[in-house]
């Protein structure tokens, strides 16, 4: 396995919002960063959102040289073979089982056999993950929180055959970018989403039963305990269809205490999932 010190290229697979996130504080740590999706617009997309959040960053924690310098330093590709010359990559697509395994088994034959392979799955097993390749020792779980450039938060995540020495590495390469780690086991949700999802839910429940308008529960939750957003609001900021898959993977694993509440999957049949919709249960 490669040091912490060696890890000069970060390869990124997926360009949506955290991947894209994700390389752009890579970039901004002084890595060089190819971030891979399976088609140029979704690249495009990514590498505007990385200008973008660059862009706002000038000014404020970057000088505007320290800006363009990381912008130079991420490369989009399409073709999976570019990440050949990584020395660790992260990978941040669909939160879908069979996607995630297949990505991996081809991650598994690009890459150094040496490479360590993080997924920033928010649920999904790190261990079935693990074994689409041939080296579950060197996969982990490295859970960025969204917006990435902006949450400190990183959780690590250690599969049944995660290697020691991989755990190790998981946590140094995220404090090397800036972040704050904790670390959890395999189990479904981890640490976050686990006790995060059932707060998101209830609070849509509570919205459904009339206990409150959507108003008064997030005003009632950020003042009675101290969170920067209420329930419906972080919602609508993660995206509904995210916080639906997740409780429903949550759901059907540990049982109905996670049933996702109905009107959250009205919402999500509605094509309403929050701020990169223009409206959820606000509107934006």
């Amino acid at each position: 396995m490669r040091e912490l010190e060696a890890i000069e290229t970060v390869g990124v697979v997926g360009a949506g919002t955290m991947g894209s996130g994700i390389a752009q504080v890579a970039a901004t740590a002084g890595h060089d960063v190819v971030m891979r999706d399976v088609e140029a617009s979704y690249v495009e997309d990514g590498l505007e959102r990385i200008e973008g959040g660059l862009d706002r960053a000038a000014g404020d924690n970057l000088t505007t040289a320290e800006a363009d310098a990381a912008r130079d330093r991420v490369e989009g590709v399409t073709d999976l073979a570019a990440l050949s010359t990584a020395d660790i990559v992260v990978e941040a697509v669909v939160e879908d089982m069979d996607v995630k395994r297949d990505v991996f088994a081809d991650l598994d034959a690009v890459t150094d056999d040496d490479v360590v392979l993080a997924t920033n799955t928010s649920t999904l097993s790190i261990t079935t993950i693990a074994a689409a390749t041939d080296r579950p020792e060197l996969v982990a779980g490295v859970h960025f929180m969204n917006p990435v450039p902006v949450m400190t938060g990183v959780e690590v995540v250690v599969g049944e055959r995660t290697a020691p020495e991989t755990v190790a590495l998981a946590h140094g390469f995220a404090e090397s970018l800036g972040k704050e780690t904790w670390e959890s086991d395999d189990k479904p949700g981890f640490v976050s989403n686990r006790i995060l999802m059932p707060w998101i839910n209830e609070g849509v429940r509570a919205l459904d039963e009339g206990v409150a308008s959507k108003d008064d529960i997030d005003r009632g939750m950020k003042l009675g305990t101290n969170v920067p957003m209420g329930p419906l609001e972080l919602a609508d900021h993660i995206g509904l269809d995210v916080c639906l898959d997740a409780t429903e993977t949550l759901h059907e694993e540990l049982g109905d205490r996670y049933k996702p509440a109905y009107l959250l999957k009205r919402k999500v049949a509605a094509g309403d999932l929050g701020k990169k919709t223009g409206r959820g249960f606000y509107e934006y």
